[in-house]
């Protein structure tokens, strides 16, 4: 069957078999993931006003350093939701409703589990967070506080990767939108009305947290279940089957190496910024906001690409695949490089609305350049790592990042005795171009194996 034969996923609801990659079915995917991803600033902002207008410097921090911690501890569990999203959209394109069923089952279990052991063990992952991050004796108490409360969201929290994972493997961008806009929306409200309106304070901003993941996760999984189909249910003993499994482990496995290590090269930046003093340190944390409001959109389009490649690999239909890097990488590279010339324009007036501290904005104004390009040298990245998790490249992904990172770590050595901050900055830059460029090279070899 040819590409002039087939249609878009709206006219082909199972998406079994060749289809045609076309601009509204990557928009389809792109933007309401986009717009439901940039809820999550928004919550952020919300939480630091609601907070902030308490009137205590103590509470912000504390909620500053809270924010870290839960950082640090889902961050290791991104894998949840990428893993799942590429093995679902393969499913997906071969027609195997059983499969993607199963998948969403041994990855929700997976949620849960963790999230149980995550609260269990969380009196010693608090300890161990307060004794790195180190905050005087006012601060930890709020931190705590925060952090207990919380925590309890821990299991729903995963199972939101999973449920998010689910819909996006088969590209069902509104429910994804709908989902996160549930779950932030709830947040947001909830933060104002315990945290202000009750007066409970960083309590009820943790509170609110715990609220909009449990009620996100019930509804997501109540939609989700909702559209299975009990023909095809497969029983406990295929979805836990070891040799199901062992992919899935494999994939998440894999992916959580490679977060943990785009981690690492985050903190490092940060660590090495500490050395040139506070006001330079808190320029670079206000430019870092504008590199990743670009990541946000662009991630719209790496899930876009994420859904397709991954459903072109399991309906082995290689023009769909090609198709799909082209255009995704248009959108890409158009989105980056408006995104760049609107930093160069109107940067300084972003960092006013960020910061009114002079000397700060003063400092930022010098590396704003740096920060603006960060689209461009990044946007390979991004949609690299949407192709790689459709086709469940994952080993590539964490080798390519781990290589990355050593080309990083060099640049840093050279660089940054050399032009200091201007150095810091332009070895983040190469970083995201190495990411992409070596993954890049890899996909003609890939895919040529994977469409055999």
């Amino acid at each position: 069957m040819s590409a002039a034969q087939t249609t878009d996923i709206g006219e082909n609801p199972h998406g079994a078999g060749p289809f045609l990659v076309t601009n509204r079915l990557i928009l389809s995917i792109a933007v309401p993931m986009t717009l439901g991803f940039l809820t999550t600033p928004l919550l952020g902002l919300v939480d630091t006003a609601v907070v902030g207008r308490l009137g205590q410097a103590t509470l912000l921090a504390g909620l500053a350093v809270g924010a870290i911690l839960f950082d640090l501890i889902f961050t290791t569990f991104n894998f949840l939701r990428s893993a799942t999203t590429g093995l679902v959209a393969q499913a997906f394109g071969r027609g195997d409703k059983a499969e993607e069923q199963a998948v969403f089952w041994r990855s929700l279990s997976i949620a849960v589990v963790s999230g149980i052991v995550v609260v269990a063990l969380s009196p010693l992952i608090l300890s161990a967070g307060l004794w790195l991050l180190a905050p005087g004796p006012e601060i930890e108490g709020v931190t705590r506080t925060y952090f207990q409360y919380r925590i309890l969201a821990g299991p729903a929290a995963l199972a939101n990767y999973a449920i998010l994972g689910f819909v996006l493997g088969r590209g069902q961008g509104m429910t994804g939108l709908l989902l996160q806009t549930l779950i932030n929306g709830i947040n947001i409200v909830l933060s104002i009305y315990l945290g202000l309106y009750l007066g409970w304070g960083v309590m009820g901003v943790a509170l609110a947290t715990v609220t909009g993941e449990v009620v996100g996760a019930i509804v997501g999984f109540a939609v989700i279940y909702a559209r299975f189909e009990r023909s095809v249910a497969p029983g406990w003993a295929t979805i836990f089957s070891a040799e199901r499994l062992k992919p899935l482990f494999g994939l998440n496995r894999d992916i959580m190496i490679r977060s943990f290590v785009l981690l690492a090269a985050f903190m490092l930046m940060t660590r090495i910024g500490t050395s040139f003093g506070p006001v330079t340190l808190a320029a670079n944390s206000v430019l870092m906001t504008i590199f990743l409001v670009a990541g946000y959109y662009l991630d719209g389009i790496a899930n876009a690409a994420e859904q397709l490649t991954g459903r072109a690999i399991g309906a082995r239909f290689r023009p769909a695949f090609d198709r799909a890097l082209k255009m995704t990488a248009i959108w890409s590279f158009a989105l980056a490089g408006f995104t760049t010339v609107a930093f160069l324009v109107f940067g300084n007036r972003l960092v006013d609305l960020l910061t009114t501290v002079a000397d700060v904005r003063t400092e930022a104004y010098i590396y704003m350049p740096w920060a603006a390009i960060t689209a461009l040298t990044g946007v390979l990245a991004f949609l690299m790592d949407g192709v790689f998790i459709g086709a469940t490249w994952s080993r590539d992904m964490r080798n390519m990042m781990l290589l990355a990172f050593i080309g990083y770590v060099a640049a840093l050595c050279v660089l940054v005795p050399v032009f200091g901050n201007h150095g810091l900055w332009a070895a983040l830059n190469l970083f995201l171009l190495f990411r992409g460029f070596f993954l890049m090279l890899l996909v003609p070899r890939r895919s040529a194996q994977a469409f055999l």
